[in-house]
């Protein structure tokens, strides 16, 4: 009976260890950035970039797309990558930001990568999965936007971070770019752009655009000025005109960039975003601008619809999502 006793005392103690504890941020042992979240069948799916820079000095290195997942947003479990820039046979690599979405047991997996230099530039790519967790494959053999197709701004990096909503009637649209924000409708095959790409009026507008909904306020998130803040914009039509409301989320620590991530989960609302602030480990550096973290907030709406500022903490959601 001692025997059984301490053998039930060891396995209560090792499953208490096995759980993580809840902090900001989420993951310490590998660098995260630009959070997509996603909520399907009673989970969290979170799909970050994965920063791999040797050191703050050196420029963004990034090459696969991580995945996590949580039942409660406090416990995750981590199950690597899913896919690689260069499964894209087009491209020649540069893993930024993206978003997944499912339709109908699908996946689709938007993408920022550089294209190879017969279309010179970053482009968007979409892949497609019967999994949340891949394996992932180019669902068009070719590039979904290509530099070429938008001279908006002279850098070659202003068809970036997209980010997919979905209308009550089905009808898709992806919003992206770097110091142009636009949008775009998709065909319902959602691998076609149906229509022309067109243009946001958005106040200080730099990248990372993601749009959600909550009762009749459509929001539109975005990194705003250099060092990025999230800024955001309220329109009752996906189609605006849109409404600025100002700064959401403040510098994120150690971090110039900042992209973020809105779900509704459980009934309640949260607010996923990257900073610099990984402390060091012995004989490694520590985070920075080319080596960030995804942390996540809970988040709240005032009476007339606007969002209450985001208070970025190291303790995270400590209150087990039920």
């Amino acid at each position: 009976m001692k025997f059984v006793k301490r053998t039930l005392a060891a396995a209560a103690t090792a499953l208490l260890c096995s759980q993580a504890v809840a902090k900001n941020p989420l993951f310490d042992n590998v660098f995260t950035a630009d959070p997509a979240a996603m909520v399907h069948d009673g989970k969290v799916y979170l799909y970050t970039g994965h920063d791999e820079s040797p050191s703050n000095n050196v420029f963004f290195q990034m090459h696969d797309w991580l995945a996590f997942s949580s039942e409660d947003m406090v416990n995750w479990t981590q199950h690597g990558p899913i896919m690689k820039a260069t499964d894209f046979k087009w491209a020649k690599g540069d893993a930024w930001a993206a978003h997944m979405i499912e339709r109908d047991g699908t996946f689709y997996f938007y993408t920022t990568v550089r294209h190879k230099d017969d279309k010179p530039g970053f482009a968007i790519g979409v892949a497609t999965s019967k999994s949340p967790l891949g394996p992932f494959v180019d669902a068009r053999g070719s590039a979904l936007v290509t530099d070429d197709m938008t001279k908006h701004t002279p850098n070659d990096w202003d068809d970036i971070d997209p980010a997919i909503w979905v209308e009550e009637n089905g009808d898709t649209y992806m919003f992206f770019g770097n110091l142009m924000p636009k949008y775009v409708k998709l065909k319902d095959n959602l691998i076609e752009l149906d229509g022309e790409i067109k243009t946001l009026d958005l106040p200080n507008f730099t990248e990372a655009l993601w749009v959600h909904k909550k009762n009749e306020y459509y929001y539109v998130t975005y990194a705003c000025e250099f060092p990025e803040k999230i800024c955001y914009s309220m329109s009752k039509s996906i189609h605006g005109p849109w409404e600025f409301k100002g700064i959401l989320n403040e510098l994120a620590g150690n971090s110039e960039t900042n992209h973020q991530s809105v779900i509704t989960f459980k009934g309640k609302d949260y607010f996923f975003y990257h900073t610099g602030s990984l402390p060091p480990k012995p004989g490694q550096e520590s985070g920075g601008r080319f080596r960030r973290s995804v942390a996540v907030e809970e988040m709240h709406y005032n009476e007339d619809g606007t969002i209450q500022r985001i208070h970025m903490t190291t303790e995270g959601v400590t209150e087990p999502a039920k």
